[in-house]
């Protein structure tokens, strides 16, 4: 278990500042926002945590045979996981935020983008090292 965690040290970091960004009291909204800003940022999270939970995937197999599956597993399905409790958290546990189905396609989104970008851009790259 520790193996995977010192492994996989960077996405569990990312992972577990999502979780508190998510579920945190916001300092201030006097800041000037714009019409969806908050999907572009949805979009940028979830899309950061499974980017950075199929590098560090590639990575540590660089030398073994990729298994897809488990690689979607951990950085498309796990996200979506996170992504739909935390907005269903947002809206049960918080009385500052609120859960929203277009903030979860923001990430569903994100998510995507991610995993094509890894696998079709990152993968052969780190694969032939």
């Amino acid at each position: 278990m520790f193996q995977y965690a010192r492994r996989y040290a960077f996405s569990i970091t990312v992972i577990l500042t999502v979780v508190y960004l998510s579920l945190m009291n916001p300092p201030t909204r006097d800041i000037p926002y714009f019409p969806g800003w908050d999907k572009i940022v949805h979009f940028c999270m979830y899309g950061g945590v499974a980017g950075i939970i199929w590098l560090e995937y590639l990575f540590n197999h660089r030398k073994d045979r990729l298994h897809l599956k488990r690689g979607i597993l951990a950085a498309v399905v796990c996200p979506l996981l996170l992504g739909g409790l935390l907005e269903i958290g947002q809206s049960r546990l918080t009385a500052h935020r609120s859960g929203d189905w277009l903030d979860f396609a923001a990430n569903t989104g994100g998510i995507v983008a991610a995993a094509l970008i890894a696998w079709f851009i990152f993968r052969p790259r780190i694969m032939k090292k």
